[in-house]
């Protein structure tokens, strides 16, 4: 059986500034990242493997906590712009969340004029939730039209973090902000919903690659922001399997817990249960003894 492929780039030099990183560094650590990924040498060549030529590519980003501890606008501008001049125009890349408030609370601004970058939330004019409901299993929500009509293909672009229900949260649970009703997905460590929440049409169909923003990371009390549970890592970790990716993020949270001498989330009763349902779906690999893990530094 063939294994997932995750990569994890480490950039070797001190960050002055991990809240604010370097977009020169950021593009090296995209470029590198996504040619190990593809298996080739060089990065436009990698993007042509996920995306076609002119589509409307969508950034899902997660901005909930605030400044503090949200996707960089560096890591994500940085990524959106570089699509824009390899594989479509810039004007076809939608950076979203939820809200325009909150990204805007994350050192974002607000962009929807052509001939440039788009950076907006759902409840923006040019935006909102569809009107009817999308069903399957136990989701019954309704989709944001950034990712349900306006883009055609998607990168989940997470910061990764601890969460006190899910255990962790990361690219599959990234979703959750493309719905208007999440709060009723968080019952039992969010396990089966995350899993089914991608398996929609809407998400699964269009998903093309996980990115997580691993340069730093909330390794306990998240998902909000305690300064004291922070750990500057200085990653980003790749992958086309959305499982993987946040299983190998999983496994890099547990380091930092136990460097700290702190209980696994699985003494803690918040194991990410969710991934082995979401690989039980058929939407990636869950065991790290079927993934393949790539870690440069650059």
């Amino acid at each position: 059986m063939k294994k997932s492929r995750v990569v994890i780039i480490n950039c070797r030099r001190i960050l002055p500034d991990p809240v604010r990183p370097d977009p020169e560094i950021i593009l090296a650590m995209l470029k590198k990242g996504l040619s190990l990924l593809a298996g080739v040498s060089s990065a436009g060549e990698a993007l042509s493997h996920w995306f076609r030529h002119g589509e409307a590519i969508g950034i899902k980003i997660n901005t909930i906590a605030g400044k503090a501890l949200s996707t960089a606008p560096e890591v994500s501008r940085t990524l959106g712009l570089w699509l824009g001049s390899t594989v479509t125009s810039v004007e076809k890349i939608i950076i979203w969340d939820r809200s325009d408030e909150e990204l805007r609370q994350a050192g974002y601004r607000i962009s929807t004029s052509g001939g440039s970058l788009k950076i907006f939330g759902t409840d923006n004019r040019r935006a909102g939730y569809q009107n009817q409901p999308v069903s399957l299993r136990h989701i019954g929500s309704l989709f944001s039209r950034i990712q349900a009509e306006l883009i055609e293909a998607s990168i989940s672009l997470a910061i990764l973090k601890d969460h006190g229900l899910a255990g962790i949260t990361a690219g599959l649970k990234n979703y959750f902000g493309a719905i208007h009703n999440p709060n009723k997905y968080h019952d039992s460590g969010c396990d089966p919903y995350v899993a089914e929440l991608f398996e929609t049409e809407a998400i699964r169909n269009k998903h093309r690659l996980t990115i997580l923003d691993a340069i730093r990371v909330q390794y306990h009390r998240g998902p909000s922001y305690h300064p004291r549970w922070l750990a500057v890592c200085q990653k980003l970790i790749f992958s086309s399997d959305p499982v993987a990716a946040d299983t190998v993020g999983w496994q890099l949270i547990e380091e930092l817990r136990a460097r700290k001498g702190l209980p696994s989330l699985k003494e803690e009763n918040r194991e990410p249960l969710y991934l082995r349902t979401a690989e039980k779906l058929g939407l990636g690999k869950s065991s790290m003894q079927d993934i393949e893990v790539i870690e440069e530094e650059i």
